[in-house]
């Protein structure tokens, strides 16, 4: 399978970033680590393997993206809003870095795709950016950083990086924009850390109704009892819901 590491340049953020793409055509698909993990996380934990039969067939090129969370939200030694703040330029990063280097080698619309954090970082990418990302697959995620350990004042950063508040912000017109462009699925089980201590089974019940009252085009698959806030799982969730992605 075709690998390709780059080191892009990121002055606002504490390091260079990196991405990683494996395929050669296809679908870009940009995939986003799990809390405090880096580009390499999706290939260590079995899900770039996972996906290789879409890769090799031209399916999909995957592209694997750092995060910098110890430098945003798992930072709990800095108030919300800088960690909201610090967060903005990580997505400055990935709009004016990353987008461009996927487009590069795969220029279609994006699927953006993330587990427990890393499906906060994918839809937040969908919400603010549906141009670039009207697809987002997010597995046993939590959208409201306002409960994420935070103190401190609840500023601008802070509310247009939280997507379980800022939807109410936005006019009919652009509302309408996204009710005709987006498209998020949302997965997660209902076992071991889905509830306690991650709160991704009600956080993401709650994203559900949140997109469903602003009527945004989502759907919510919720597994049993036995699924638990795992790598095993979201690997079979992914290869569910991915090639479903690919046809919409």
């Amino acid at each position: 399978m075709h690998r390709e590491h780059l080191e892009l340049e990121a002055p606002d953020l504490p390091h260079a970033g990196t991405l990683l793409r494996f395929g050669h055509s296809g679908r870009p698909v940009l995939a986003f680590p799990t809390e405090l993990g880096r580009a390499w996380e999706w290939e260590d934990e079995g899900m770039v393997g996972a996906l290789s039969s879409l890769i090799e067939e031209g399916r999909i090129t995957l592209f694997c993206v750092d995060a910098v969370d110890a430098f945003t939200w798992s930072d709990r030694g800095i108030p919300a809003e800088e960690r909201a703040r610090r967060y903005r330029a990580y997505e400055r990063w990935l709009v004016h870095q990353v987008v461009p280097r996927v487009h590069e080698r795969a220029p279609a619309d994006m699927i953006a795709v993330g587990a427990s954090l890393g499906a906060y970082h994918a839809l937040q990418l969908g919400l603010a950016r549906a141009d670039i990302a009207p697809r987002v697959l997010a597995l046993s995620g939590s959208y409201d950083p306002s409960l994420w350990h935070v103190w401190g004042e609840h500023g601008e950063h802070l509310h247009w990086t939280n997507p379980s508040r800022y939807l109410d912000s936005f006019d009919a017109d652009h509302l309408a924009w996204l009710r005709s462009r987006l498209f998020v699925q949302l997965v997660v089980g209902q076992g071991e850390w889905e509830t306690w201590p991650t709160g991704a089974l009600p956080g993401t019940r709650a994203m559900a109704a949140h997109l469903a009252r602003h009527g945004i085009d989502h759907d919510l698959d919720t597994w049993g009892e036995d699924v638990a806030h795992h790598w095993h799982w979201w690997r079979l969730q992914l290869l569910h819901h991915l090639p479903r992605l690919l046809e919409r």
